[in-house]
């Protein structure tokens, strides 16, 4: 790779995917005459970054801001990459980035999964800077190429699931290296990891039973609506919605779905395939359900294929899961109840949630295919996180999109 000299930049990597992908971008973007700087907030940090040019930030959090402040100021930053736009040590750094017109970079799962990554300019969900506007979604899938969305990569689960321990749990057992860290975690690693293993030991336990329950669902002839739960702890229900938790999310479909909906539907809820089982979610929704009267109407899934849900469904209903692009892709009515990139009159119905369950309406199916379109070719890098050769594909793309500094716009 040739240096770009004639513009060098200085690039500050805070917290990103467990995974070597911001060191392995930092290794390029060094290659092309840029000066890379770091900082680590625990003992994970430092164990997947291991690189010089690194400082170790022992502080307590509410110094963190004056510390960024100075940190940014001394170094003479250009470029800051993140992944969680709202943990509390990113939104301080992000606000001391604005201030000083600092770019920012975010990342994270890509939303046409399996083996897309996100990586964009300022931040996602209702910070994202992806038009919402369908002529201007138009224009910019004027200047994308057409995606080919047939897998090209896969990534790797167990790999996946072991570097997360290794971060985790050595920053819970070198937390006297940095005494104050602060954590984004609602729970403790450790029970979310025996949660989440006992959740996908029961999955596959009860996966027969599952799968003949969705038969069963299907070939009832009656129509029915698909509610896909998200993560309690995921940073889209606690920031970018309007809901304290998902519980009340849950409450609020159930009601108007009581309320509202055809009185020969039903209601699939079915819960995160990684849910860490800190709530007992089909404990939840049935005493609900048996508290609305729908006992007979609402059913709890937990496993199962939701591609072979979605294909009958009479409508989908998201918080802002990327589940919801999913939906768009299969052509299936789709309605968003919080801040989503894909929450776009004539994608999504605009509608209250009231009226959804009677008149669900299909996404336009030529602005579906621009908003793809413009989708894969600005925000989204191919690749994955885990797994070679997919991580080398998306360092490659994001180490080419920095150094030309076109981050939101098509190559």
């Amino acid at each position: 790779m040739t240096p770009n000299s004639q513009h060098p930049r200085i690039f500050l990597f805070l917290q990103g995917p467990i995974t070597p992908f911001f060191k392995l971008i930092a290794d390029g973007l060094e290659t092309r005459g840029h000066r890379v700087l770091r900082i680590n907030l625990c003992f994970g940090d430092w164990l997947f970054w291991r690189r010089k040019q690194a400082t170790n930030y022992r502080g307590k959090l509410e110094a963190w801001g004056k510390f960024i402040d100075n940190f940014m100021d001394r170094e003479q930053v250009t470029d800051l990459i993140l992944l969680g736009e709202q943990r509390e040590y990113h939104k301080r750094a992000i606000s001391a980035a604005k201030e000083r017109g600092i770019q920012i970079v975010t990342t994270d799962f890509g939303y046409l999964r399996p083996d897309w990554i996100t990586f964009e300019h300022n931040g996602m969900s209702a910070d994202s800077l992806f038009p919402r506007d369908p002529e201007k979604i138009k224009e910019l899938a004027a200047k994308s190429p057409e995606p080919d969305l047939k897998r090209h990569y896969n990534d790797s689960f167990f790999t996946q699931a072991v570097w997360d321990m290794a971060y985790h749990l050595s920053s819970t057992f070198f937390r006297f290296l940095y005494p104050y860290y602060d954590s984004h975690q609602m729970y403790h690693p450790i029970l979310v990891y025996l949660g989440t293993g006992w959740h996908l030991l029961k999955t596959r336990l009860a996966a027969k039973k599952t799968e003949a329950l969705i038969r069963q669902i299907q070939q009832a002839g009656k129509p029915y609506f698909v509610f896909p739960l998200q993560m309690q702890n995921d940073f889209q229900i606690r920031v970018y919605s309007n809901y304290p938790n998902l519980e009340a999310a849950i409450r609020e479909v159930m009601h108007s779905f009581l309320h509202n909906a055809p009185k020969n539907a039903g209601l699939v809820i079915k819960v995160h395939p990684l849910d860490p089982s800190m709530i007992n979610w089909e404990r939840f929704c049935l005493k609900l359900a048996d508290e609305f009267n729908l006992k007979e109407r609402v059913h709890y899934l937990d496993g199962g294929s939701l591609e072979a849900l979605l294909e009958h469904a009479q409508g989908v209903v998201t918080i802002n899961s990327t589940v919801g692009v999913w939906t768009l892709l299969m052509g299936r009515p789709l309605i968003t109840l919080g801040s989503a990139v894909f929450n776009i009159d004539g994608l999504t119905f605009s509608g209250p949630l009231d009226q959804f369950w009677q008149s669900p309406k299909a996404p336009d199916i030529p602005l579906r295919n621009a908003f793809i379109r413009a989708l894969a070719g600005s925000i989204q890098l191919r690749g994955v996180y885990y797994n070679q050769p997919g991580l080398s594909a998306a360092v490659t793309e994001a180490v080419e999109r920095l150094d030309q500094n076109k981050i939101n716009l098509p190559l």
